[in-house]
């Protein structure tokens, strides 16, 4: 886990080891243990490299590393099954000279270029030089849980990279806010855009996708090839034969705890986040099942004593049930105020809530225990339905499908568990008329934004762009699934916990985002993911034996978030609020009347929360 960074450009001037030293003390938090550089023997080709050395902690796995006297990476991430991979790399006759995971990378790459990506499970953003070839080769894992930026000036042919945007502005890239986005973010709470995985929040400043790669190479002339290609995707359509729950429960296990065996592997101390949900709770019996209770397994929760959603109850009966150590942060809003600007600073782009922060506390708190790498449970409510907003999107399946009965005992299961769905007349058009629904959605959005109370009329009519709201019709839950896990959702998530841990210089790894564990669960039925009324029924019925049924069939799903409305009606926080407002308004974004309004608190997870939303964009500013 480490931080990377990259210059390319026919103009040796452009690339200098000064400008890459400038890009990587950006993103020295990402690396505390190490830094490294090259060039190539032309200057056209720079690589810049903090480590955070978690797997062969010796200099033989420093970076930028090379092989063959052809290739050389800067590299961050963890290839979890590197050793796999490096006992049939030695069979068809390469070599090492480290125990790390980045020679086994390059190896790969040197024996089936990019189809490397296919034999990798893990989490990754890495750059390659082929020296014979004269081209550069970037890849991002499938899910997007490490990060990979980059700009590309045509005006003098500079493509520059980075783990984070920070070190691409201390590259001279500028700093100017993408409105579009912007204009979205304030008014739907987006921080993704759902029509273009490149999209940020600045322009001129790139993402790479998600599973995708991208192919760089100057041709004749300085003009650059550029391939940009997807190298995986879940299959949403084809279902397993056998659906037996002894069949699907056992594989649902096996795959799971064979991911969670992959984590394990590390150099250094590894401990788990809980927060007292099932998730977190399902991985930390998984590690004790595979290391033994003796092994006094450390973890870390957020509390907020007397707060109506914290979850210190839930986390103690864990702590006693499978006899781990448990350190806990309590995090306040005057700790959040001294720590916001920091907070927004590793973020780079806004935030939906406060939520993040109890996330930010909970991996500082690890820092300061000794432990390196984290566990975390991100991943399992997108892939097998663990939000309430899953609930219709099933019932309309099976309306759909002709199953009324089912449907109809669905409903009524929710109920009896305390879901508060809303459910009427235009559900039943919906699941006969998918694409009326979507487009209904979309009009929706388009009314929401143009409907906003604060923004002025400039602003929107400059910036609204009505492509944003393009969302294929949902047929099946497995449709909406594959849109949160692959599209829209994740991703942000994704975000939040690589910035938060590398703030801390801690590497977080999540076990329910192996692909093949992800491929498996899109393949059962939708009824293992929600039935008799429980989301994630899989997940659960698989831990019944190992965890006590208070968890494993909670009925109130809690999210994870600290009381951001208490914390909002705070003199300080109100002060930092007007004055967010007082820059927008000053900016054109926001009308002025906005600065006689009185500031509306609300909860981390309410819709609307536009006060908050002013005040994370002004400090991203």
């Amino acid at each position: 886990m480490c931080g990377i960074a990259g210059i390319l450009s026919p103009d040796a001037r452009i690339v200098s080891r000064g400008r890459l030293q400038l890009m990587t003390n950006a993103i020295q938090h990402r690396g505390p243990d190490g830094e490294g550089f090259w060039l190539n023997s032309e200057g056209t080709v720079g690589f810049g490299h903090r480590r955070l050395s978690i797997i062969d902690l010796s200099e033989a796995g420093a970076q930028p590393m090379h092989y063959l006297d052809r290739y050389t990476i800067t590299y961050n991430g963890e290839i979890y099954n590197y050793l796999e991979i490096k006992a049939n790399l030695i069979k068809k006759g390469f070599s090492f000279i480290s125990h790390s995971d980045t020679e086994v990378i390059l190896a790969a790459y040197a024996c089936y270029g990019k189809d490397c990506l296919q034999y990798f499970d893990g989490m990754f953003a890495f750059a390659i030089w082929d020296k014979r070839q004269q081209a550069l080769f970037c890849a991002r894992d499938r899910f997007g849980e490490k990060p990979f930026y980059y700009h590309y000036s045509q005006t003098n042919n500079d493509f520059v990279f980075a783990s984070e945007m920070k070190s691409l502005w201390a590259a001279g890239v500028h700093k100017k806010m993408d409105n579009e986005m912007l204009l979205n973010y304030l008014t739907l709470g987006w921080v993704q855009s759902p029509v273009n995985k490149q999209q940020t929040f600045f322009e001129d400043i790139v993402s790479l996708p998600p599973s995708h790669y991208l192919f760089y190479k100057l041709e004749e002339g300085g003009e650059p090839y550029i391939e940009l290609k997807s190298y995986w995707d879940i299959d949403k359509e084809t279902t397993i034969e056998d659906r037996s729950v002894d069949f699907i429960k056992q594989n649902f296990i096996d795959l799971f705890t064979n991911s969670i065996k992959y984590r394990l592997r590390s150099d250094v101390s590894i401990g788990s986040s809980i927060s007292g949900g099932l998730d977190s709770s399902s991985i930390v019996a998984t590690v004790n099942k595979l290391l033994g209770v003796s092994s006094k397994q450390k973890t870390f929760s957020a509390v907020f004593p007397g707060f109506e959603k914290d979850e210190s109850r839930q986390i103690e009966e864990i702590v006693k049930l499978l006899k781990i150590e448990n350190y806990k942060v309590t995090p306040a809003a005057d700790d959040f105020i001294k720590d916001f600007n920091k907070l927004v600073y590793h973020q780079e782009e806004p935030f939906q809530s406060s939520s993040i922060y109890a996330q930010y506390k909970v991996y500082e708190l690890a820092k300061q225990k000794g432990v390196t790498v984290i566990l975390d449970g991100q991943g399992a409510d997108e892939t097998m339905g663990g939000y309430s907003k899953y609930y219709h999107w099933y019932w309309q399946e099976e309306i759909a499908g002709g199953r009324w009965k089912e449907a109809k005992q669905e409903i009524e299961a929710a109920k009896r568990n305390g879901q508060h769905v809303k459910w009427g007349w235009k559900n039943y058009i919906a699941a006969f008329l998918p694409q009326l629904a979507a487009n209904q959605l979309r009009n929706n959005y388009r009314k929401k934004q143009s409907n906003h109370p604060d923004i002025t009329y400039d602003f929107f009519s400059y910036n609204y762009d009505k492509t944003i709201f393009f969302r294929s019709a949902v047929t099946s839950l497995n449709d909406i699934l594959y849109f949160n896990t692959m599209q829209f959702g994740l991703e942000e998530l994704l975000r939040y916990a690589d910035r938060n841990s590398m703030a801390h210089s801690r590497e977080v790894r999540l076990p329910f985002l192996s692909h093949q564990l992800v491929q498996f669960i899109f393949s059962v039925p939708s009824l293992f993911k929600i039935k008799e009324g429980f989301t994630k029924h899989l997940l659960r019925i698989s831990m019944n034996d190992f965890l006590p049924a208070t968890i494993v069939w909670r009925k109130d799903k809690i999210g994870f978030e600290p009381p951001q409305k208490q914390w909002m009606q705070h003199k300080k926080v109100e002060e930092l609020i007007y004055e967010s407002r007082k820059k927008l308004v000053n900016k054109g974004i926001l009308k002025q009347e906005i600065l006689q309004k009185k500031i509306r608190p609300q909860s981390a997870h309410e819709a609307d929360n536009f006060d908050w939303r002013y005040l994370c964009v002004a400090q991203c500013m």
